[in-house]
């Protein structure tokens, strides 16, 4: 076995919500390449059962289907009682986006986006956690976003929600660490999914476009360190934008940010 085999994380069964299509779907391939058994988590059971026996066939793991609406009432804890055995890696990947002034947004759309991308991770989160912690070991690995580094016009409640997950994953990044839980935050910049389907492919894009593998890949390598980082930004010139972000003070940011936003109908 070679010193790279030998640090590379495999996860005896990984738990990946939003898996139905995008960086869920490749991180899914990426960890059932590595050996992993999974479940696979998403509203479009479809879809998740033609995942599972795709990855089954090929790698000769063991994939469970959890079709879950993650925007309902306590879907961490439901998650919890439908999946039985440990987890060793928790991925909360599930996420949505309205994209448009705030003001002709409908309120049941925010709300959603509030659900998902915020209240269900944190519901996921304190459903899995706990067993880690009693066995000492586990890993958390919470998606956001280059976005979650500066508000954005047009994408105010997304934005918003990403750096909340963001500061969110770096608390529980020092509480978990206690336990012998590794809890770790990947923030993509622009990836060619869905995503631009629903927000738009007339989209303004900051940063660099990638491939969901290219995400996949680098949140893989980050988690085959043995101490992760607090976050990961996939991509370089991603990493700079971040970091232009975060020197730039918003009262410049915003107004160039603003002009370079494409708005659509």
């Amino acid at each position: 076995m070679t010193r790279k085999e030998s640090t590379m994380f495999t996860p005896s069964r990984s738990l990946i919500t939003g898996a139905s299509a995008g960086i869920g779907t490749a991180l899914a391939h990426r960890l059932a390449e590595r050996g992993s058994d999974l479940v696979l988590v998403a509203r479009r059971e479809d879809r998740l059962r033609d995942l599972a026996s795709e990855l089954e066939s090929a790698h000769g793991i063991t994939c469970d289907v959890v079709a879950l609406d993650l925007s309902g009432d306590r879907p961490g804890a439901m998650l919890r009682a439908r999946v039985e055995g440990d987890v060793d890696l928790v991925v909360n990947n599930a996420g949505i986006a309205i994209q448009g002034s705030f003001i002709d947004a409908e309120a049941a759309d925010l709300g959603r986006v509030i659900a998902v991308d915020m209240a269900a991770l944190v519901d996921v989160c304190h459903a899995f956690l706990p067993d880690m912690a009693a066995r000492g070991a586990g890993t958390i690995l919470n998606v956001a976003s280059t976005t979650a580094f500066q508000p954005v016009p047009t994408l105010a409640v997304y934005a918003a929600a990403k750096a909340f997950v963001l500061s969110f994953t770096q608390a529980l990044w020092c509480e978990a660490r206690t336990h012998g839980v590794r809890v770790m935050a990947l923030a993509p910049g622009p990836t060619a999914t869905e995503f631009f389907d629903v927000i738009g492919d007339d989209a303004a894009i900051v940063g660099s476009m990638q491939t969901a593998d290219q995400v996949a890949r680098t949140a893989l390598s980050a988690l085959d360190r043995r101490r992760p980082p607090l976050y990961v930004i996939s991509g370089r010139r991603n990493t700079l934008a971040a970091a232009g972000a975060r020197l730039t003070p918003n009262r410049l940011l915003l107004p160039m940010m603003t002009r370079s936003m494409r708005h659509f109908s």
